[in-house]
């Protein structure tokens, strides 16, 4: 004998079967297919350089050439640049970081990454729809076997709200937002490196105009002693006292030496060029600033961060560190792509005739289902895919060690610049010192008769070289020390917008 079950207790049967299955599939989700991401380890080396560094540099008897101390383990901090103690670098590196377009566009892309992560965040609730339609409509009664008897018109009413949720159980979801996430974690370190590059091309900029304007300075006091010379042969001339010859010759080196200054001059107005628009200004407007090297103090002590330490502050090897992390990701979403799908759906609303139908319970229809699409065969396409997948994780991995290996080169190139800038710079200093002293003798030799003019002219070019060497000796030692900061990080961890953007994000990925 057959009983009917009320349509009721099928209800509540469907549900139940419903929260049970949601229970069931939340317990089996806590398990993601594909690699769990680990950060690779920091290269076991205890120095940057295959000798060890010495405590300090060499130092000079000039300017700008006071020892620098190196400072194993010391952290750098955030503005760096203030340790030129440079009011004007400072209030120029400001400006750059305000209105810098290729800082701002950096800054936007983090934050389309952001969004695009909270965006992904959605897929781990259910989506909840609402529909409501309103059709008015004419059937004819000859679909109910009775042709030539007319139709009836009316309108239907239908709201209803729709629910749908997909069981995460091979954490497809959980890798697809993951590698948001690495995406995410990839363009905040872009956004590092851009604010990097940036204050250090400003620094360099400055050190490279400051070094500019001495040597063009150094440039036009030969060009006027030259030229003092000169006037000294031509009277010499006219008594009969020195060879037509002699008033040629310095003529010729007068003109060569004045010749020097328009390429200088050329470099210069590109230096300031540049400045302006690093500043976010045009070339007209200027960048607000001028520098020399008598401006800028060089710093006596130097922070060298520790090897282990290098692969967290360099900004270059944290993004591709995210790279891999989001290839590592991509493995998991290709392998979850091979595996069944499950999807939880459910709808109620009222359908009437009449708007006041819809606010009866009587008129109530709802739904409620699980879905299952498991990929059987796509002609070997989610293979491959699987596998591509992998070789790019491979990639990543293999770049992520090329970044790390160029990063450890240059902070180590950088150690071994800065060591042989200073022992340069005390060579040049002796150098300048002897050719200045050495050309002052042959002036007085000359002028009593003593010497020959060639010998006269051999000193003037001898110190011309020297002075204008021992600018650019000047000028390397702050570009280089510059680029000692740059290629240790720059401090960025200690700035507090950078840790305010990843707490944000880690609150998010805990969600």
């Amino acid at each position: 004998m057959n009983r009917s079950v009320p349509a009721r207790s099928i209800r509540g049967m469907t549900m139940r079967m419903g929260i049970c299955g949601i229970a069931t599939a939340m317990l089996v989700s806590g398990c993601a297919v594909g690699p769990n991401f680990h950060r690779p380890a920091a290269p076991e080396t205890k120095g940057y350089t295959a000798k060890p560094l010495p405590e300090k540099t060499a130092s000079a008897n000039a300017p700008h050439g006071a020892a620098q101390t190196f400072a194993p383990g010391k952290d750098i901090p955030a503005q760096w640049w203030t340790l030129f103690h440079s009011q004007a670098l400072d209030a120029l590196i400001k400006k750059a970081i305000a209105a810098n377009p290729d800082l701002q566009a950096a800054r936007d892309s983090l934050k389309q990454a952001q969004e695009t992560v909270y965006a992904a965040e959605g897929v781990f609730l259910p989506s909840v729809d609402f529909k409501g339609t309103a059709a008015h409509q004419k059937i004819s009664y000859a679909l109910y076997g009775r042709p030539g008897t007319g139709g009836t018109q009316y309108t239907l009413y239908n709201t209803s709200v729709n629910v749908s949720y997909g069981i995460d159980i091979f954490g497809l979801a959980r890798r697809q937002f993951e590698s948001y996430e690495a995406q995410r974690q990839y363009q905040l370190f872009q956004t590092e490196a851009a604010y990097l590059t940036l204050t250090s091309n400003v620094v360099t900029t400055a050190v490279q105009e400051a070094s500019l304007a001495a040597q063009i300075a150094a440039t036009k006091e030969i060009i006027t002693s030259e030229a003092k010379q000169l006037d000294i042969l031509r009277q010499q001339y006219a008594v009969g006292a020195a060879a037509q010859s002699d008033v040629l010759a310095q003529q010729t080196t007068l003109a060569q030496s004045k010749a020097t200054l328009p390429p200088l001059q050329k470099q210069l107005a590109a230096a300031q060029n540049l400045l302006a628009t690093l500043a976010g200004r045009l070339p007209s407007q200027g960048s607000g600033a001028s520098f020399d090297l008598a401006s800028l103090q060089l710093p006596a002590e130097l922070p060298v961060s520790l090897p282990s330490k290098l692969v967290e502050q360099r900004p270059d090897i944290r993004a591709a560190e995210a790279q891999l992390h989001e290839a590592s990701a991509q493995v998991g979403v290709a392998t979850a792509n091979m595996l069944p799908q499950f999807t939880l759906t459910g709808g109620y609303g009222r359908v009437g005739t009449h708007t006041n139908d819809l606010l009866s319970p009587v008129n109530d229809i709802w739904n409620f289902g699980a879905g299952l699409a498991q990929p059987i065969f796509h002609g070997g396409t989610l293979l491959h895919q699987r596998r591509a997948a992998s070789a790019a994780f491979r990639k990543a991995a293999a770049q992520y060690r090329a970044t790390v290996l160029t990063a450890f080169r240059n902070v180590a190139d950088t150690l071994r610049a800065l060591e042989a800038d200073a022992d340069a710079l005390a060579a040049q200093a002796d150098a300048d010192r002897s050719a200045s002293d050495s050309l002052a003798l042959a002036k007085d030799q000359f002028k009593e008769g003593a010497i020959s003019y060639l010998s006269l002219l051999n000193a003037e070019k001898a110190y011309e070289q020297a002075h204008i060497a021992l600018v650019q000796a000047q000028a390397t030692r702050y570009a280089d020390t510059a680029a000692l900061f740059q290629a240790l990080g720059g401090g960025w961890w200690h700035r507090n917008d950078i840790a305010e953007i990843d707490a944000a994000a880690k609150q998010s990925a805990n969600k």
